[in-house]
């Protein structure tokens, strides 16, 4: 007996039952195995394809946020360039309502100075023609005949000195 080498009778019982293990693991642990690895894989094939339609709609959704982001920030400018337009036009309209209310306060107030210009003028004749007729009533005397006349006189001479005043103006 050989340690090495063994008997015919052991090698054929040994062989018997490596057949009939193997039978039996071919009929009902193979399949099994098989099936489990399958499964296995069509699990993780599954999940590669989740993965890749996860990765496509995630490059989807960055290229929408992107153009939201690009919308957005289009949006914003163009807000800012309608704010400074607005902005613009009513500091423009401002202006114009300051310079023509400063215009209109100017030429009511040379229509007010005028006018008093006028009444004071109006008054100074009034009191000259009142010294003066008080004057003339003193150097003329009876000359004339009533104080309307004279009055009328007066007027007419100091209404020819306004209207020379003027015209060397």
């Amino acid at each position: 007996m050989s340690f090495l080498l063994p008997e015919a009778g052991l090698l054929f019982w040994m062989l018997l039952a490596f057949g009939i293990v193997f039978v039996v693991l071919y009929k009902y642990g193979f399949p099994v195995i098989t099936s489990m690895i399958e499964a296995r894989k069509r699990y993780i094939d599954e999940a590669l394809e989740g993965a890749k339609k996860a990765n496509e709609k995630l490059a989807t959704i960055e290229q929408e946020s992107n153009a939201l982001v690009e919308s957005a920030k289009e949006k914003q400018a163009a807000i800012l360039r309608e704010a400074v337009a607005t902005r613009d036009r009513i500091m423009t309209d401002a202006r114009e309502k300051a310079e023509a209310e400063t215009q209109k306060m100017l030429a009511e107030a040379r229509k007010q100075i005028k006018q008093e210009k006028d009444d004071a003028l109006n008054e100074i004749r009034s009191q000259i023609a009142i010294l003066s007729m008080a004057v003339a009533e003193k150097v003329i005397g009876k000359e004339l005949e009533g104080s309307a006349r004279q009055h009328e006189y007066i007027e007419r001479l100091v209404d020819e000195k306004i209207e020379e005043e003027r015209k060397t103006e």
